[in-house]
């Protein structure tokens, strides 16, 4: 049974250095990954929340379409785009409330002539091909080892299921795009990053990142080191293939 929480305001601007308007209709996250969570972490600074499992027990926003109706006529002029979602998963795998909800959220922004961006580690559903083409739409995925899902990401949708879905939208016409953030170094997991790569070539946008707050990267020797060959390997496979990228700030430690 779903909790749910009101709020009085739901867009707002974001200090994401590649977004703009955001939205957050979900408090929590049911994916549990154990990174750890930055949007977790920021949760429990701010009071939010106290434990992992109050976390993984989201509570969605009831009022989440009436904020909209009374929001998007006044900051329709000043966004470019809005993105769903930065502390939360508006397609969490497997709860159906969360993911129509956030349909409707795209609809609505989307028939006030807004562009939406949307990143998930759920599925995207079929229903979004019936969404603007101005959409973007994209997955988060680190890894294609179902044991390292497993156990960093319990509660997320397999690798495959993510791809599978994110091409459909792509053969569709829509802009996909995909995240490869927290990246893992080798004592965490040793793995083959052109291989992720070769699997997503089909999209139109490769974001990378390093992976943050966790104790074991800086006990990997050759951090820095790592991660900036981990960066040419993407800029030199994103140039081969013509696909747009962006370097998270942090995760190299020279330009290339």
């Amino acid at each position: 049974m779903s909790k749910y929480i009101v709020r009085k305001t739901l867009l707002y601007k974001t200090n994401v250095e590649y977004g703009d308007y955001t939205i957050n209709h979900v408090l929590g996250c049911s994916h549990g990954c154990l990174y750890p969570c930055y949007a977790m972490l920021l949760a429990k600074r701010f009071k939010n929340i106290k434990t992992y499992n109050e976390w993984i027990s989201p509570k969605i926003c009831s009022n989440t379409l009436e904020i909209l109706d009374k929001e998007i006529p006044k900051f329709k002029n000043k966004i470019k785009s809005v993105h769903l979602c930065f502390t939360t998963d508006p397609f969490m795998y497997n709860n159906n409330e969360v993911s129509n909800l956030s349909i409707a959220v795209i609809n609505k922004l989307n028939d006030a002539g807004i562009k939406c961006t949307v990143l998930t580690k759920g599925v995207l559903p079929f229903d979004l091909q019936l969404t603007s083409k101005k959409n973007e739409y994209g997955i988060t995925i680190v890894s294609l080892d179902e044991d390292f899902r497993k156990k960093m990401e319990p509660y997320t949708a397999p690798y495959k299921k993510r791809i599978q879905a994110l091409k459909r939208l792509h053969d569709k016409g829509f802009k996909t795009w995909v995240s490869i953030e927290p990246y893992p170094t080798p004592n965490i997991l040793n793995q083959d990053l052109l291989k992720i790569l070769n699997k997503v070539s089909f999209v139109d946008k490769i974001i990378f990142g390093r992976l943050n707050y966790n104790k074991l990267v800086s006990k990997y020797k050759h951090y820095k080191e790592f991660y900036n060959e981990q960066t040419k390997i993407v800029k030199d496979f994103c140039k081969k293939h013509n696909i747009e990228w962006y370097i998270k700030k942090g995760t190299a430690s020279k330009k290339h």
